[in-house]
């Protein structure tokens, strides 16, 4: 699943050929993904695209009547810039062609992915918006948030920290990678971080979230850039999907176990309960 690092690599890459260009063509040629795509998006045609933001995994595409095309990348979806005359693919499902002669195709093998539209000013109240918490990589997502928003939870701190109430966009993959950095066990009960500890993990949040931008994003599976290449991130990984492979850092087999349906990599020495 494309996580916040490769929703924003998709959304630095895509800004700059959709931002003060006109819409001069909708193309739906599938609508059934995770909700149905509006018919209504084609009155779009016309428009200008006057900014390309992000909130959590959502990229927000807004135009100068400020309308906003919603799109989620859901399991496996992708969106890259392409001629016009490129050849479908088979699970290409909408085109938005711009005046500098490109189109932004949406890709999604398993459908579960959304493109929806809304007007900017429900931004703050849409159901899949209001309840997120603060960004990670903003000045809000500090060590004094995260130790209130513990301190009353009994569950495993990796779980809480993949809480989108709690902060957005920490992935199964940066959660493991950040309680590595941090030294801190995923089992550890939410309520038990002390606030020291809660600083360490903030910032190693941050660390791993930037570095992954800056690197393209994890691929693993679906995940492509803009640009039709894949990101480098995976590379890094200290403790994710090593399951028995010796620490990078003491040598230790990495440790797994399915944590809130999901797995999950730590090492039993670097990191302390």
């Amino acid at each position: 699943m494309p996580e916040l690092p490769e929703v924003e690599t998709t959304r630095l890459g895509i800004s700059p050929h959709l931002i003060g260009h006109q819409i001069r063509e909708i193309i739906l040629r599938r609508r059934d993904l995770r909700w149905p795509v509006p018919q209504n998006l084609t009155e779009l045609e016309g428009t200008t695209f006057v900014s390309v933001k992000r909130r959590s995994k959502y990229l927000l595409l807004e135009t100068d009547t400020q309308d906003v095309i919603l799109i989620h990348l859901g399991m496996s979806g992708s969106l890259r810039m392409i001629h016009p005359g490129e050849d479908w693919k088979k699970h290409d499902h909408i085109g938005i062609t711009v005046g500098n002669n490109l189109q932004l195709r949406y890709h999604d093998p398993r459908r579960f992915g959304s493109v929806m539209r809304m007007a900017a000013s429900e931004i703050r109240t849409h159901s899949l918006l209001t309840n997120l918490g603060p960004e990670p990589l903003e000045s809000d997502f500090t060590a004094a948030h995260l130790y209130a928003a513990l301190r009353n939870k009994s569950i495993p701190v990796k779980v809480a920290i993949m809480d989108a109430k709690i902060v957005v966009g920490v992935g199964n993959i940066y959660a493991s990678e950040s309680l590595f950095r941090s030294g801190i066990h995923p089992l550890i009960e939410s309520n038990k971080l002390t606030k020291p500890r809660a600083q360490k993990l903030v910032s190693a949040i941050r660390e791993v979230l930037t570095e992954s931008i800056s690197q393209g994003g994890t691929t693993l599976r679906d995940f492509l850039k803009s640009d039709g290449e894949p990101g480098y991130f995976k590379q890094c990984l200290f403790v994710y999907d090593r399951k028995g492979e010796p620490c990078r850092v003491c040598k230790t087999p990495i440790s797994h176990k399915v944590l809130g349906q999901r797995a999950t990599y730590w090492c039993g020495k670097c990191q302390r309960r």
